[in-house]
């Protein structure tokens, strides 16, 4: 039989059996911070030995914390499902070609791998990075690049890999640059379009979904660097878009 009971946040086990032929009775008893005593009855009278235990609450069942105003907007089976139809229409037009993906940093590098897993064409990859929002949730409305491309591009079938189509200030940027080094193609790949924040006017070749004006994070998409470990894409409602 086994009885518990709550004391100080700690727990007490109770625990009544059978050892060996002699049948001792033992009873584990909570005497102090993480210290217990074993209470052994036996045919020469009862033992008391210390036992040292850990720590815990009170015998309650802790469910994961809840990460405050999130809340999930796209499951991952939805955003893997588009992913793979993304990836065929890019097999069907560059059949037999080679392409080159760059991947916009940081936001783009969870897209951008399961994009590769689901390309069946020949395709080498780099990654390129940029700023605009800083450490807070509006663009400044100056872009700068703050990590260039390692190799050339020029003659290459090139799909710049983009995690979310906002403003366009940031890709309108990018394509202007990389169309001055004269690849052969240069088209865009967005999981998210979010049209109604547009301010410059450029538009993606590929488009995983269109969104509302939210802040969303999760599948890489970051608030201040937290959050990107999500699998979902969530909508952060304490934080006005």
């Amino acid at each position: 039989m086994l009885r518990r009971q709550q004391s100080q946040g700690f727990c007490a086990a109770y625990r009544y059996g059978r050892t060996g032929c002699n049948h001792h009775r033992r009873k584990i008893v909570l005497i102090g911070a993480g210290l217990t005593k074993l209470v052994t009855r036996s045919k020469l009278g009862y033992i008391n030995l210390p036992v040292q235990v850990t720590r815990r609450r009170a015998w309650s069942r802790m469910s994961p914390r809840k990460k405050k105003n999130v809340r999930v907007f796209l499951r991952h089976s939805e955003i893997q499902k588009k992913v793979r139809e993304m990836a065929d229409q890019i097999n069907r037009d560059f059949e037999g070609e080679r392409i080159h993906m760059i991947a916009i940093l940081k936001g783009a590098f969870v897209f951008l791998a399961d994009l590769l897993r689901n390309l069946k064409v020949e395709v080498s990859v780099d990654f390129i990075g940029t700023s605009s929002y800083g450490d807070g949730t509006r663009p400044t409305g100056e872009v700068r690049l703050t990590k260039d491309l390692d190799s050339t591009i020029e003659g290459l079938n090139v799909i710049l890999v983009e995690d979310i189509l906002d403003t366009g200030l940031t890709l309108n940027y990018l394509l202007r640059l990389l169309q001055a080094r004269r690849p052969k193609v240069l088209k865009v790949a967005a999981l998210l379009d979010k049209p109604s924040r547009r301010i410059k006017e450029v538009k993606a070749d590929y488009i995983g979904f269109e969104i509302p004006n939210a802040f969303v994070v999760g599948y890489g998409l970051d608030f201040g660097e937290k959050y990107r470990n999500l699998k979902d894409i969530c909508v952060l409602d304490s934080v006005e878009p």
